[in-house]
């Protein structure tokens, strides 16, 4: 019986994300921290879980994620960029 309510409890939560994810085009990492489950987590319901449960939502997820997988390239060096930006004026102000 308890394997069953948490099954329950993560196909609900995999339509959650996945409906989160679709509409937003949030990333993995995004849609783990605002539902407060680990990324692993989150991307096992995302894949898995939903594509069980949900094709059609899982077709509409999945094409979100193939978008972030091939932006994150650019998302990390935007990052990285702004990182040495705020570190160059800090070290200005010093001079």
């Amino acid at each position: 019986m308890q394997d069953k309510l948490f099954t329950d409890t993560g196909v609900e939560r995999a339509v959650a994300i996945g409906r989160y994810v679709a509409e937003t085009g949030a990333t993995v990492r995004r849609a783990a921290k605002v539902f407060g489950i680990s990324k692993s987590t989150a991307h096992k319901d995302l894949t898995v879980r939903l594509k069980n449960e949900s094709p059609s939502l899982y077709i509409r997820v999945a094409q979100v994620l193939s978008k972030n997988k091939s932006e994150r390239h650019i998302r990390g060096g935007m990052a990285t960029k702004e990182k040495y930006s705020r570190s160059n004026r800090s070290d200005r102000r010093c001079i």
